[in-house]
């Protein structure tokens, strides 16, 4: 791997931290050992720079690419439009198909908006949601992106984010007059987010959460947080950057009754191409024209084009119905193979974005012996199962094979205290740290 490794330090040199994502960054998985860039990728094989080929079962372009690595329908539909032109002077009607569409998958909506990245469509519903109530204050719930309204959560405080996905994650650069404007309740604990409430309901614009991460929500929860919203007269956006077309064509939320006044999509919604979706009731998003919203880049063609596509072939081959499929038998061999070395991990998460937790002394060195046992057998693999629609069912069973494999000589491993010498990298790093 002498060229993928050689990138990693130029980029080193010239991109702080590496890479754009902390999810791929080398030292998340092996420094060292994970090869960090690829040269080509189609349907669930990656090669990196060097030509070697795997199969990648780990996180599938960190969940964007829900049909698999350029799928031929999206690329062709991409490719016609890059032909006639990405950008111009008027706006693509592909835009307001790709709202009609949606809103016809989502009959509660009435309009949407777009931008071009998860992180930045939140923005723009926490930003509709409060000029439409007029106040400032976010209860939330889950993991929102990178922007100063979510991370405000984290101004003098020691780590209010910390059971939201990421770790550690310092607000620097975050104004410290936002302290307090958004504040954290657990998902499943309606007694946390009725307590926000009653002691800031009279500041609430707006509740956010994610459908699902790990466990899937209660009755309660459910009816709870519209109750909830509905009481302080705050819009409920319900992020569904993650969960969106894991389950279904559309959002997760359908699936378990949330009755939201937003949505917002991104991630699968393009397969890999850069689309994120804000969709609403039509009073709450008129809304955005009482605020200034507006960027170049949101109106170019490829992201509606690609979005299109990509929901039409979902709708079509029902996707939804074989990720879950492909979840519960990634998840199902998990808990045999673990059970079968006596491997002591957690297995959990929505059946399309499955995760293991191992639950050993010593986690991130057992996490990263993994992958670079499945490196060596031909596998991109990590604690994380991200599903594709490429992935047959050969792949699955070749991949629980070669863990099988790779849990053998890692029980072996614990067996002896031994996990530390046979590593050929550095062990997984856990939440958000500076990359020296």
């Amino acid at each position: 791997m002498n060229r993928s490794l050689s990138a990693q330090e130029r980029a080193k040199r010239v991109i702080p931290g590496m890479t754009q994502l902390l999810s791929k960054r080398p030292d998340m998985f092996s420094l060292g050992v994970w090869p960090g860039y690829y040269d080509k990728a189609k349907g669930c094989t990656v090669w990196d720079l060097d030509g070697n080929e795997y199969i990648d079962m780990s996180i599938s372009g960190i969940g964007a690419n829900v049909l698999g690595y350029a799928d031929d329908d999206v690329d062709d539909a991409v490719v016609g439009a890059i032909r006639n032109g990405s950008s111009s002077s008027l706006n693509c009607l592909e835009e307001v198909e790709l709202a009609e569409l949606l809103c016809e998958l989502h009959s509660w909506a009435g309009m949407a908006r777009f931008t071009r990245s998860g992180g930045e469509a939140m923005t723009v519903a926490v930003r509709i949601a409060r000029a439409h109530t007029g106040k400032d204050t976010v209860a939330f719930c889950g993991y929102h992106g990178w922007h100063d309204w979510y991370l405000a959560a984290n101004v003098g405080t020691e780590n209010a984010l910390g059971e939201h996905l990421i770790a550690g994650l310092d607000p620097c650069g975050v104004p410290k007059a936002l302290r307090g404007t958004a504040i954290p309740f657990r998902f499943n604990r309606l007694d946390e987010l009725e307590k926000i409430v009653r002691e800031h309901g009279k500041d609430l614009a707006v509740i956010v959460l994610e459908p699902i991460r790990n466990a899937p929500p209660t009755e309660d929860f459910v009816r709870g947080v519209r109750a909830a919203a509905d009481a302080c007269g705050a819009v409920l956006i319900v992020d569904e950057v993650s969960s969106g077309l894991r389950m279904n064509t559309g959002g997760a939320h359908l699936l378990f009754g949330f009755e939201p006044d937003m949505a917002v999509f991104s991630k699968a919604l393009g397969n890999g191409y850069p689309i994120g979706a804000v969709l609403g009731k039509e009073s709450v998003m008129q809304s955005a024209q009482k605020t200034f919203i507006s960027s170049t880049c949101w109106t170019e063609r490829i992201g509606p084009v690609a979005a299109l596509a990509t929901l039409r072939k979902h709708r079509r081959e029902n996707v939804g119905s074989r990720l879950m499929q492909l979840g519960r038998n990634v998840q199902d061999g998990w808990r045999h193979l673990l059970t079968k070395h006596g491997i002591k991990s957690d297995v959990n998460g929505m059946l399309p974005m499955s995760h293991l937790d191992f639950e050993t002394p010593c986690p991130q060195h057992t996490k990263a012996l993994f992958v670079q046992i499945m490196l060596e057998q031909g596998f991109l693999a990590s604690n994380l199962y991200y599903a594709m629609y490429a992935h047959r069912d050969e792949h699955v069973a070749r991949y629980l094979k070669s863990a099988d494999v790779a849990f053998g000589v890692i029980a072996e491993g614990l067996r002896n205290q031994s996990l530390e010498k046979m590593l050929k990298g550095l062990p997984s790093a856990t939440g958000f740290k500076r990359l020296t």
